[in-house]
């Protein structure tokens, strides 16, 4: 069973990047069809899909988060990193990184969650 866990900073001060590292394990980052996607949620809004690394390395970012979000990976660590810069305090939120699967040319909707980190934009 794959698991994810998110680790990174706690606190960041505006105008700083956000860097969050979610390490995989039970499973491949390189698995054919599976996407490795980062997801937030902030005080009294809903959860915020930001962008996701697939299998191949390709990357897709959600428009809003597109102009200051970078998701790369290290295949050879198994894990995939966020950075998303100019953080201000709108950015403060619990941030998840998940997988979402596809299969048999459909979307098969997001299988695995890690636990969430709290990250807090404030000076």
């Amino acid at each position: 069973q794959v698991q994810l866990q998110e680790s990174g900073p706690g606190l960041v001060k505006p105008s700083q990047t956000l860097s969050l590292t979610c390490t995989v394990s039970g499973g491949s980052i390189t698995t054919n069809l599976h996407y490795w996607s980062w997801i937030r949620q902030s005080p009294g809004k809903g959860l915020e899909w930001i962008g996701y690394i697939g299998y191949s390395g390709s990357t897709y970012y959600s428009p809003p988060f597109k102009s200051r979000t970078s998701i790369s990976r290290d295949t050879s660590k198994n894990h995939f990193t966020l950075q998303l810069s100019s953080v201000t305090p709108e950015d403060t939120a619990v941030y998840y990184c998940v997988r979402e699967v596809e299969a048999g040319g459909a979307y098969n909707g997001m299988d695995s969650w890690g636990k969430g980190t709290q990250v807090t934009v404030s000076s």
